[in-house]
């Protein structure tokens, strides 16, 4: 399989990117989690869903294998990480491109789908599109009654455990799925700074609900989300709703599905991705 790995510079950012597969495939570009994170667990978990695709993996600004930034909030921006996408799609010779977001890329894709008509759909898979609602839920994750400030809820429930015991007890719903996670994610020695989440978090992402922004476009989107994945469901439904965009639920699975349920992940990727190809040439 064609596979180019390096790092492409798009403005003050530089971006560790993997493009694999047939150039004259339909084009993936897929947007990780956080604010932070990495491409890593993704290409691992999702790598032979998507062979039929060309599949461009890449780190954030700032994130995981791409260069270090200063922790200043103007660097951590949606506006920049849309921008990075796209200047990324120009360096690549893509004029056009499906997206996959998982988590926090969800929002990511949004703005990209709302700004730049290049995109012809996105998948969503366990979106993460409200962050009150998701402070929401990692105070009660700690035992909590939600309080009606998103930041006043994070701050509590981190006061009683840590960030990674309460995303945990809401992303895995079996103890063998978060081993299993863990695997892979220590099993690539990649460590990433804190800088995004801190800069993003400087910057309110607490307090952002992009609720009110969904609506249905010209431009064909899916969401895929795990039944156990508090940090998305049940409110994907909403979300799904708002787009009028079909939802794939799997059973059993919690915010890495294809850890949780893989047959049943596939099934559901597989169609949500004939569906929107089948869109776009329509």
């Amino acid at each position: 399989m064609r596979e180019e790995i390096g790092y492409i510079p798009v403005g003050e950012a530089e971006l560790y990117v993997e493009d694999v597969g047939d150039v004259h495939a339909p084009v993936l570009l897929v947007l990780h989690g956080g604010p932070g994170g990495n491409a890593y667990a993704l290409r691992e978990g999702l790598g032979e869903y998507l062979e039929p695709y060309r599949v461009v993996y890449f780190d954030q600004r700032g994130s995981g294998r791409s260069l270090e930034l200063p922790e200043d909030p103007r660097l951590f921006t949606l506006d920049a990480l849309v921008e990075d996408t796209l200047l990324l799609a120009e360096a690549l010779g893509v004029e056009r491109f499906h997206l996959l977001a998982h988590g926090f890329g969800a929002l990511v894709a949004l703005e990209l789908l709302r700004r730049y008509p290049g995109v012809e759909g996105a998948l969503l898979l366990g979106p993460w599109v409200s962050f009150p609602w998701l402070a929401a839920r990692l105070a009660e994750a700690a035992g909590l009654n939600p309080l009606p400030d998103p930041e006043e809820n994070l701050r509590a429930a981190l006061e009683k455990a840590e960030p990674k015991a309460l995303f945990d007890r809401l992303m895995f719903p079996t103890p063998h799925g978060r081993l299993q996670y863990e695997w892979v994610v220590e099993g690539s020695g990649i460590l990433g700074p804190d800088t995004p989440a801190s800069a993003f978090l400087k910057n309110g992402l607490w307090r952002l609900d992009y609720t009110s922004h969904l609506a249905p476009g010209r431009r064909p989107v899916a969401v895929v989300v795990g039944e156990l994945d508090g940090t998305s469901y049940p409110y994907a439904e909403e979300v799904a709703e708002r787009l009028r965009a079909p939802i794939h639920v799997v059973p059993g699975a919690g915010h890495y599905p294809w850890i949780d349920q893989p047959e049943a992940f596939g099934e559901a990727l597989e169609r949500a991705l004939a569906l929107l190809m089948a869109s776009s040439r329509g």
